[in-house]
């Protein structure tokens, strides 16, 4: 199934269907400012599986990020920050960045990388950030992008080829338009430190931040 959202103005009454398919267990193809992504409630640890088996790796071994809607939602979830660090996420997000942070106990142990870590991601994507309000919490996310195969690139950025891909192993693709075929950049924040451990799309802000550490 596949259901048209536009970016500008995103309908109330498809975001809250979407949103209600996710709050009852559901696996939802969502646009990001980078690829598309499977996406489900960080409430059913079932669901994150069958989004594992989707991407070809174990749940011990996944690695997935939350899609939150905002730097607020997304400090629930992770350690305290200092002023430098909270200061390069403010300036960075919403925007095409994954940070790699220490998480706190409201993150079930199931998601977390084996040194208690989190990617956070706040897309700058109003479909998406309109989902995950609806839904009242971060979603777990991973991109479409199959572990260990190569694939063309319109086959991650076009929702009617994601659609042909995944729809009958999804409940719900949204059309969001055509997306990016480059992913985020990967900053590693854990430990205090911070390091750019994958350069992908970013904008001239967070660049200019980055450069000063």
């Amino acid at each position: 199934m596949i259901t048209k959202i536009y970016t500008d103005n995103p309908n109330p009454r498809e975001v809250r269907r979407v949103a209600d398919l996710l709050m009852q267990g559901g696996i939802v193809v969502l646009p990001t400012d980078t690829l598309y992504a499977f996406a489900c409630s960080m409430e059913f640890k079932r669901s994150v599986e069958t989004i594992a088996q989707l991407k070809g790796f174990s749940l011990k071994k996944a690695k997935y990020s939350m899609l939150c809607s905002s730097l607020s939602m997304a400090s629930e979830y992770v350690r305290p920050m200092d002023k430098d660090l909270f200061g390069l996420l403010k300036g960075c997000l919403p925007g095409p960045y994954t940070f790699i942070m220490d998480a706190n106990s409201n993150v079930p142990r199931n998601y977390l990388n084996p040194n208690k870590t989190i990617g956070v991601r706040v897309p700058d994507n109003s479909i998406l950030q309109a989902v995950v309000e609806a839904v009242g919490c971060p979603l777990i996310g991973t991109s479409v992008r199959r572990v260990g195969e190569e694939t063309e690139s319109e086959y991650l950025i076009d929702p009617e080829l994601i659609h042909d891909t995944w729809g009958n192993r999804v409940d719900l693709v949204v059309d969001g338009g055509i997306g990016e075929d480059v992913p985020s950049t990967v900053i590693n924040c854990a430990g205090g430190d911070i390091e750019v451990t994958r350069r992908g799309k970013s904008n001239p802000g967070g660049d200019l931040l980055l450069a000063d550490f």
